[in-house]
């Protein structure tokens, strides 16, 4: 038995490694198609084709944590589909490989790709990500999100702010910071700061440039209103940085624990977070789509290739792993839409197509 598994093993590797490497190369030709562009309008801020390189080099580990599992699945299909075409498979059933051993050495294999998925996903995209957003910031200027910046909450006893950062520096300072103080109680407007920089320091922010305006309801038709112009001014928050990148940037490239807190963080202060909710249990379910992909691609070693052929039914296979990604996409937008349960609108699709696949290889088991 180990030396089929070896076989089937050595097989998978060399297949699933060669079309990621091309899936790989083509996107990666795509991306620094795409920088020629910044490198003819950053010529004159020092953006020269080796950051185009490095950039283009820091968006692979994104791109090969979106195209693993269907590396997996266009890989697995071709060995599966190469045996039993050569009738190696059919050998290897005569000499003990029966249907669920199959299927637990395929499993075996797939939990591997399993963890390498998510070893990519929750540790080298982020920092890679991270890195890539620095420097191009270096040379685009600030990190923001369209004209309005990025709004969040916070809530202090009696006391909520709504938060405005509308830039953030490289070196991971705040620009153009707003924040409008309320009473819970009465949701009277009880102050707002104006900030043109700020800093993350223990325990809350250090801001600079600082315009506070305060307003004192009295028994009067307009509130009194008092201006104040400080230097600096410290505002004790529970924001972190990590909460400020979450509002900025995307959160599927976030790291599962961080995306965790950040949803915790705008339930703490009555903020709807269907769509982080959503891309969490993603992060948590599209690793395991990896065993999908393999239960998928197993039936394919049951099929007879004399009569018809092999590359008609290899993307057949491949059409049906990109549907599924499609599917999985669309749940998470109708998900978002129609308020569906985060873990169910993430784990939809890959329940339906491991009952699909698991039916097929069934009924061609019983078949044959």
């Amino acid at each position: 038995m180990r030396t089929i598994r070896r076989l089937i093993y050595n097989d998978v590797l060399l297949s699933v490694g060669f079309i990621a490497l091309a899936f790989l190369l083509l996107f990666s030709f795509f991306d620094l198609v795409d920088q020629l562009g910044d490198l003819r309008d950053l010529a004159t801020h020092g953006y020269s084709l080796g950051y185009a390189l490095l950039y283009v080099a820091l968006q692979m580990p994104g791109h090969l944590y979106d195209l693993l599992p269907i590396a997996v699945l266009i890989g697995t299909i071709f060995v599966m589909a190469r045996l039993a075409e050569s009738s190696q498979y059919t050998i290897l059933r005569t000499s003990g490989l029966g249907p669920l051993r199959a299927l637990r050495t395929l499993l075996l294999l797939g939990l591997g790709f399993v963890l390498l998925t998510f070893a990519i996903g929750d540790y080298v995209t982020p920092a890679a990500n991270r890195a890539a957003t620095a420097m191009q910031a270096r040379f685009v200027g600030d990190i923001t999100v369209g004209r309005t910046g990025a709004w969040m909450k916070d809530r202090q006893g009696e006391r909520s702010y709504s938060v405005n950062v509308g830039a953030v520096s490289p070196d991971g300072s705040l620009n153009q910071v707003r924040i409008f103080e309320f009473d819970t109680r009465t949701s009277r407007l009880l102050a707002t700061v104006k900030a043109a920089h700020g800093a993350f320091v223990e325990h809350g922010w250090a801001l600079r440039d600082v315009q506070r305006r305060s307003f004192e309801h009295v028994d009067a038709p307009e509130p009194r209103v008092t201006v104040q112009q400080q230097d600096s001014w410290f505002w004790p928050t529970a924001i972190s940085i990590d909460m400020v990148a979450a509002a900025l940037l995307s959160p599927d490239r976030m790291q599962t624990v961080d995306l965790y807190r950040y949803i915790q963080h705008l339930q703490d202060n009555g903020q709807s977070a269907q769509r982080y909710e959503i891309e969490f249990w993603r992060k948590v379910f599209y690793p395991l789509s990896c065993l999908v992909m393999m239960v998928l691609a197993l039936p394919f070693a049951y099929l007879h290739f004399r009569s018809g052929n092999i590359a008609g039914f290899v993307f057949l296979g491949v059409l049906v792993g990109i549907s599924f990604f499609l599917l999985n996409n669309v749940f998470g937008f109708i998900g978002n839409l129609r308020n569906w349960v985060p873990w169910i609108a993430a784990a939809a699709p890959g329940i339906l197509y491991s009952i699909l696949a698991l039916a097929t290889f069934g009924w061609l088991v019983l078949r044959q």
